[in-house]
C-alpha cells in the first residue's frame, strides 16, 4: 500500500510564532497562506503543516498521488483502494471516502492511542 507524501499537521496557537520557530530549524514556506492561518513548510523531504484554529490536535497526514514536492505521481494507490484494504483489516473509520466517486477524497482513522491519521488525496 502506497500512502504518498507524509507530513505532520500541527495545531498551532500562533501561526506567525510557529513559522518563525520552524524557520530557525531550517524549514521554509512551501505552500499555504499566512493570512488564512495555514502554511506548509519544508526542510528537505520533511514536511509540516501549521494550522491555527482549524483543528484541536496534531494529525499525521498522508497524500496519495503526491510526492513530497506536491508533484503528482504516475502510479499510486487511490484513497478508495486504501480504504478497502483498511476495512478488510478491521480498521474503524472516523470519516470515510465516498467509494462511488473518483479523484480527490479523504478518510480519517485513529491509531490505538487516539492519534489522528488523515489520508487526503488531492488528485
Amino acid at each position: 500500500m502506497i500512502l504518498g507524501a507524509f507530513s505532520n499537521s500541527l495545531a498551532v496557537k500562533d501561526i506567525q510564532k510557529s513559522k518563525e520557530f520552524y524557520e530557525k530549524l531550517g524549514f521554509s514556506v512551501f505552500a499555504g497562506e499566512l493570512e488564512k492561518k495555514y502554511l506548509i513548510m519544508k526542510n528537505g523531504n520533511a514536511l509540516i503543516g501549521l494550522f491555527e484554529g482549524m483543528f484541536e490536535n496534531n494529525i499525521m497526514t498522508f497524500n496519495p498521488g503526491w510526492d513530497e514536492n506536491a508533484s503528482e505521481l504516475k502510479e499510486f494507490d487511490d484513497v478508495r483502494k486504501i480504504q478497502k484494504h483498511l476495512k478488510a483489516n478491521d480498521i474503524k473509520f472516523e470519516q470515510e471516502a465516498d467509494e462511488n466517486n473518483s479523484g480527490p477524497a479523504s478518510l480519517v482513522i485513529l491509531d490505538p492511542d487516539g492519534n489522528t491519521i488523515l489520508i487526503d488525496q488531492h488528485v
